[in-house]
């Protein structure tokens, strides 16, 4: 219903917004377009005045399996992608941010990369209980500018956010839930993402979108005073030899 590229769906539900990551046959590992329509549609939803709250999801069995090999090496070769990527990921970043719409996150599967991130800078986390949570930015060479370092450090505790950040490790969803990065693992995702939303637009609307600022000043304010040093650093990152050579070795195949 927004003006997307296809890669990212959104539908109404009443006063609910859907937003569904469209990529199923891979994933929805993210590429180019996923990550400009990630990038705009948080505003088109604040603008959007019908809207009341919405549920993020993946379609098919992941949420996202983070970024496409192929979309990596596309920025390994083009100086003016990667200046473009790191424009629309801090404008995803501070999207969400301040996003006036409640956003509940429905992770039908795994969240990885910038999957992970949605989830981190969502409102509610509704995690499927095979699913799990994993930034792997430092594995391929790359600093997280839009990743967990950037918010986990609000959910979690910085001994738990550096542990995960620093090795990608995987995390799963009851280790997700322990530390603070979902409010609950469930067998449906989805519906129950959904009537949560339902619930919060079904509230006085002043009250509803007030409180969540109010609550989302202290993520902005985080997340600002990082935010030029992360993107700086990502943009960096992406010119390393050792980038280069891990996005070849997994563009070929043999990752």
């Amino acid at each position: 219903m927004y003006d997307l590229p296809d890669e990212i769906q959104v539908r109404a539900d009443g006063p609910i917004r859907i937003i569904t990551l469209n990529r199923p046959d891979h994933l929805n590992a993210v590429n180019h377009e996923l990550h400009l329509g990630l990038a705009k549609v948080w505003t088109l939803l604040s603008e959007d005045l019908e809207a009341r709250a919405a549920v993020l999801t993946g379609a098919g069995r992941a949420f996202s399996a983070g970024g496409d090999f192929a979309y990596l090496e596309r920025l390994r070769k083009d100086p003016d992608l990667q200046r473009l990527t790191i424009m629309h990921g801090r404008e995803l970043v501070l999207g969400m941010a301040r996003c006036r719409v409640p956003v509940v996150a429905a992770v039908n599967g795994p969240a990885a990369g910038l999957g992970c991130s949605l989830v981190a800078l969502s409102d509610i986390v509704y995690l499927a209980e095979k699913a799990y949570l994993l930034d792997p930015h430092v594995q391929v060479g790359l600093v997280a500018a839009d990743g967990g370092p950037l918010t986990w450090p609000l959910h979690t505790s910085l001994h738990w956010a550096k542990e995960y950040a620093l090795t990608g490790a995987k995390i799963p969803a009851e280790r997700a839930l322990a530390m603070g990065l979902a409010n609950h693992i469930v067998a449906d995702p989805f519906a129950e993402a959904l009537e949560c939303a339902k619930k919060i637009a079904g509230l006085p609307r002043q009250a509803v979108e007030s409180t969540k600022r109010l609550l989302n000043i202290h993520l902005e304010r985080a997340v600002s005073a990082s935010l030029d040093y992360a993107t700086n650093a990502e943009e960096q990152s992406f010119k390393t030899e050792d980038f280069a050579a891990i996005v070849q070795k997994l563009s070929a195949g043999k990752g």
